[in-house]
């Protein structure tokens, strides 16, 4: 009885095993370094956010810097998913990535001069993520991954707006270092939209949602 139940057990695995590694074999490698950029850009911006909110105590770092964190989980349940390598660090402010590390410690410096600084910085962080997530949704990944990206980018266009709406109450226009005036425009002239936050963005991950974007808020 016990050989039998360590052949089904090892029968399991193998069937686990294959499972994972079906999935990892269905993405191309840019589908895969898009997923590994993802989970440490958005560990970029919470750990930026999570500095600038205990230097300036301004809501929305740290209203902002949870979203981040939703987001940041979302990806890593789609490197799950997918059997790929995790790229990120637990210690805050620490990437694999170095080009996203010299950028953390040039962006906590700046953001750490003035209040508006810091505005600045989360604003061009927005922009980053923005054109990263729309370079990837064009390139057509699958299905689940771009439910995630279409929503991880309505996320990032409420933040841009969050960001220099907050610079506009203080005197301050904000000019687009990454995007073009025109799509910069687009985006902070539309409303605010709600999108498929909290824990329910991690189920949608696992499961997809058939649109993303609007379709998936009212699920």
């Amino acid at each position: 009885m016990k050989t039998l139940k360590f052949y089904v057990g090892l029968l399991l695995l193998t069937f686990i095993f294959s499972v994972y590694t079906t999935f990892a074999n269905t993405l191309s490698e840019k589908e895969k370094a898009g997923l590994q950029l993802m989970r440490e850009e958005e560990k970029l911006a919470h750990d930026v956010y999570t500095v600038l909110y205990e230097k300036w105590q301004l809501r929305p770092f740290s209203n902002i810097s949870q979203s981040e964190t939703r987001h940041f989980e979302a990806v890593g349940v789609l490197l799950e998913t997918y059997n790929l390598e995790d790229p990120a660090f637990e210690k805050p402010g620490k990437f694999k990535n170095q080009e996203l590390a010299a950028l953390y410690d040039s962006l906590v410096a700046i953001g750490s001069e003035t209040l508006v600084a810091a505005l600045e910085v989360g604003a061009f962080i927005e922009e980053v993520d923005i054109k990263d997530l729309q370079e990837l949704l064009d390139a057509k990944p699958e299905s689940q991954i771009a439910t995630v990206y279409e929503n991880l980018l309505w996320g990032s266009k409420n933040h841009l707006r969050a960001f220099t709406r907050n610079l506009s109450m203080r005197d301050q226009e904000y000019t687009p270092k990454v995007l073009s005036a025109a799509t910069y425009s687009e985006i902070v002239g539309a409303k605010q939209q709600p999108g498929c936050g909290g824990n329910g963005m991690k189920q949608r991950a696992r499961r997809g949602c058939n649109n993303g974007g609007p379709n998936c808020r009212n699920r």
